[in-house]
């Protein structure tokens, strides 16, 4: 007994310590608050990110070689990340255990936690999103629980303290686009507790899936000794993975949580090293084969009809992203839409996608320019991105000075007027905002004056403004701070961005070296 109190509260300090990490991280992937910690830490160990974009790109970004760190205990221990260092999963067996069944009666507990077919839906979805991702389409972003509590902190949960505490020091966030989606989202995960015990862990994690599936290989498990096994089945009162340790073990389910060996009251479980294969369920349960073909067909078609269209002919010219960014087949091949970028931002134009890149770029980041403008001097979305969809740049390299004055500044786009909308160009009234903030040297906005007789007769001199096209990087500050406020007078757009030779504005193409650069960065 004293050995079993020892690992709960190890588990249980484990538990507290992890979660307490990522909400650390969470907190100071902010520019105020950063300074080296490697906040991205806990995506670059997430095993199925790495495998993914490993797929879809046939690269593996340096970073996410500390998925290793995961992988290695999941061959000896089985699915020990999920219950002892899963921030997403923590955050479910503590609300499980408040708000769901885990304060009722031993009876309806014990049933909870049977295992049931709906537990191979995670399955299904793991194999979908490989199979999308082999054909090129990176989508484990939408459910992988890392990503997803990542991408619920930054654009619901931080937000949401905001608003209660508007002077909140530690936790600035700005509104996010569909920030009540992925909330409601949050909340109803969160909620199903109360009807299925770890509804998320057991029913739809992809990483559940994946580490489940490599549990196969587990040299260490529970074991139950049939001789001394009462068949009382207490030992479900409180299994966090519904892995039926009251029979053939399921290796696959169980989370390595030890409350099955602490509930048995005859002392017939314990965890041993390689114990006989006739009382375990190795291998996971798969779908039935209609089902299993059936997702694979699907995803494959997705996938396959995704990828007939040309990434950079038929975009949307609001799709502008942040500086750093790969080509955009190529940043869809990478971004696993966790909003790291996104908290980061310290003006609030990074925002969430919807529909704007199509199906496959939901909540993928790009570049608002009513709330908010891309800082000149600020890189910190490049700092954060955990897989190289934004390649890491220095601020020399961004604004395209000292070393990197032969490539020039990177460019997000180019901003065009709308002379119908421009003050001094429509309305006969005095107006160059647009030209004092233009944070280029020398300015990409620049005015030119004109003489004009009012309405009423009498002369007026006018400053009109011009984008020279030529100095203008799309930061998109111009149209941010343009007076007319429903839609701006000045707007930019994404033709013109360094990171396309396609999209190019001017007819010689300009300096393409920047490209070259970013292109020999994602080899």
């Amino acid at each position: 007994m004293k050995n079993l109190l020892t690992l709960r509260n190890a588990r249980r300090a484990s538990q507290v310590f992890f979660f307490s990490l990522f909400t650390f991280f969470c907190v100071v992937t902010d520019l105020r608050y950063l300074k080296g910690y490697p906040a991205s830490l806990f995506l670059e160990m997430d095993p199925l990110v790495a495998v993914a974009t490993a797929i879809t790109t046939h690269t593996v970004y340096k970073g996410l070689l500390w998925s290793l760190v995961l992988i290695i205990p999941s061959l000896l221990l089985g699915r020990v990340f999920c219950n002892w260092m899963c921030p997403y999963g923590i955050a479910h067996h503590f609300i499980g255990w408040v708000f769901g069944k885990g304060r009722a009666e031993d009876k309806v507990r014990i049933e909870s936690n049977r295992y049931k077919s709906i537990y191979q839906t995670k399955y299904i979805i793991l194999i979908a999103m490989l199979v999308a991702a082999f054909f090129g389409s990176l989508q484990i972003g939408l459910l992988d629980p890392i990503c997803l509590f990542h991408r619920s902190v930054t654009t619901a949960i931080l937000p949401a303290i905001n608003q209660v505490d508007p002077g909140s020091i530690y936790v600035r966030q700005y509104f996010h686009a569909g920030a009540w989606v992925i909330g409601g989202l949050l909340v109803f995960l969160i909620g199903m507790n109360a009807v299925i015990p770890r509804f998320f862990c057991r029913v739809l994690c992809p990483l559940g899936a994946f580490l489940g599936t490599m549990s196969k290989f587990a040299l260490w498990r529970i074991d139950r000794n049939p001789d001394k096994c009462v068949d009382c089945d207490l030992c479900l009162k409180n299994c966090e993975g519904a892995s039926d340790p009251h029979t053939q073990l399921r290796k696959s389910e169980c989370f390595v949580c030890f409350n099955c060996i602490e509930d048995c009251p005859e002392d017939a479980l314990s965890f041993k090293f390689m114990p006989e294969l006739q009382r375990e369920i190795a291998a996971p349960v798969v779908p039935a084969r209609r089902a299993f073909l059936g997702t694979i067909i699907g995803a494959g078609f997705y996938a396959f009809g995704r990828g007939t269209g040309n990434a950079d002919r038929n975009y949307d010219k609001k799709v502008i992203r942040p500086p750093g960014s790969v080509a955009e087949k190529d940043f869809l091949d990478r971004c696993i839409k966790c909003d790291q970028c996104i908290r980061a931002c310290p003006t609030n134009v990074l925002q969430p996608a919807l529909f704007e890149s199509g199906i496959e770029g939901l909540w993928t980041p790009i570049l608002n320019m009513k709330l908010g403008y891309c800082e000149l001097n600020c890189t910190m979305c490049s700092q954060v991105c955990p897989t190289g969809a934004i390649q890491r740049i220095t601020i020399e390299e961004k604004t395209g000075v000292g070393a990197s004055a032969e490539k020039g500044p990177i460019r997000l786009g180019t901003a065009f007027y709308d002379h119908g909308r421009c003050l001094p160009w429509s309305m006969e009234t005095p107006c160059v905002v647009c030209e004092e903030v233009c944070p280029t040297s020398p300015k990409a906005i620049y005015s030119r004056e004109v003489t004009i007789t009012k309405r009423d007769g009498n002369p007026i001199t006018l400053r009109r403004p011009y984008v020279d096209p030529a100095l203008c990087i799309g930061c998109g500050i111009c149209e941010h701070e343009c007076p007319v406020t429903d839609e701006a007078a000045i707007r930019v757009t994404a033709i013109g961005e360094t990171r396309s030779r396609d999209r190019r504005l001017l007819m010689d193409g300009g300096d393409t070296s920047a490209v070259r650069e970013l292109e020999k960065r994602t080899r």
